[in-house]
């Protein structure tokens, strides 16, 4: 599955006429020169050629340079690791609210609190990321002055860090420094709420299929028969055996989250890998697009792997 995604990575952005430096720097530098740097970067080859270099590349980790001279795997190291920070608390965001909600909707199937639950999750789903960025931004910055507009970090604790990959969050909890953990969690806030939303309605649709779909089992009727409290019977009995398909699909939706983080960086200019892309994308640099959107890919296959894993280890089904 990786080397497919990565042939397809490869093709796409070659389906185009021309080569990444005439795309970038045609008519703004004259033809003896751009003959010169097409061939510099090996792209006057024939395509096989430069398709076998450029499995070489990602196999080592080396994934070329940007048109600044940048290392593309410095770039997704560094502005990765603000994604994935950004990533991790969306997604506890999502199961923190959805959960409950999709639960509860479950055990009180088409009653009031079910259609309310169904309508807050059709909304945030539907809703456009920028645009709940957007609002949360003029009601929480403009309006209340309760959280900063955008960025990562302030600017003061900003100038301290060092070049480098960095989970500040984390960095300041283990630290005990509970000046830069404020700043961090008050700049964390509104991006990561707004990019759970996204991933919220899949979390309350699917926990509350799944628990009706278990109350309905025999082994539920048989643990209600013997007397068994219905609160211990809709947590131990449905809600375990609802886990296997929600952890499946809610490890996919790491591709939601990824492409989530596109938009949601731009909107809170937020330091990540989705922030860069955008700007390379603009910028027409090829080899970084690549680069960037190959890791994309490489994280989507193994956290899919990772599913596996956890599946078999919940679901002794599975294993046989």
């Amino acid at each position: 599955m990786v080397w497919i995604l990565l042939t397809l990575v490869f093709l796409l952005l070659r389906v185009a006429p021309g080569d990444p430096i005439t795309a970038a720097l045609g008519g703004q530098l004259p033809p003896a020169e751009l003959a010169r740097r097409r061939h510099a970067g090996g792209y006057d080859r024939p395509i096989i050629v430069q398709y076998g270099d450029y499995l070489k590349q990602v196999l080592s980790g080396n994934l070329g340079k940007t048109q600044q001279g940048e290392s593309v795997t410095h770039v997704v190291l560094v502005n990765g690791s603000a994604t994935l920070e950004l990533s991790i608390f969306a997604l506890l965001f999502a199961l923190a609210v959805g959960v409950p909600i999709g639960l509860r909707c479950g055990r009180r199937r088409d009653g009031a609190f079910d259609t309310f639950g169904r309508l807050f999750g059709i909304v945030t789903y539907a809703a456009p990321v920028f645009f709940l960025g957007l609002l949360f931004q003029l009601l929480f910055t403009k309006r209340l002055g309760w959280l900063p507009p955008s960025g990562q970090v302030s600017a003061t604790l900003q100038a301290e860090i060092s070049d480098g990959p960095h989970l500040l969050f984390f960095e300041a909890l283990f630290k005990g420094d509970t000046n830069a953990l404020s700043d961090v969690v008050k700049h964390l806030i509104m991006p990561a709420v707004t990019l759970g939303l996204l991933v919220t309605g899949v979390v309350i649709r699917l926990v509350r299929v799944n628990v009706i779909q278990t109350l309905k089992g025999d082994y539920v009727e048989a643990a209600r028969a013997r007397g068994i409290p219905e609160r211990r019977v809709v947590m131990r009995h449905a809600f375990h055996n609802a886990l296997v398909p929600i952890i499946t699909v809610m490890g996919l939706q790491a591709a939601l989250l990824l492409s989530g983080s596109v938009l949601t960086e731009e909107t809170f200019n937020w330091p990540g890998i989705g922030n860069r892309l955008i700007q390379y994308l603009q910028n027409r640099d090829y080899l970084a697009v690549q680069g960037i959107i190959s890791v994309f890919a490489i994280v989507v296959v193994v956290i899919s792997l990772l599913i596996d894993i956890a599946n078999a280890i919940l679901d002794p089904r599975v294993r046989y």
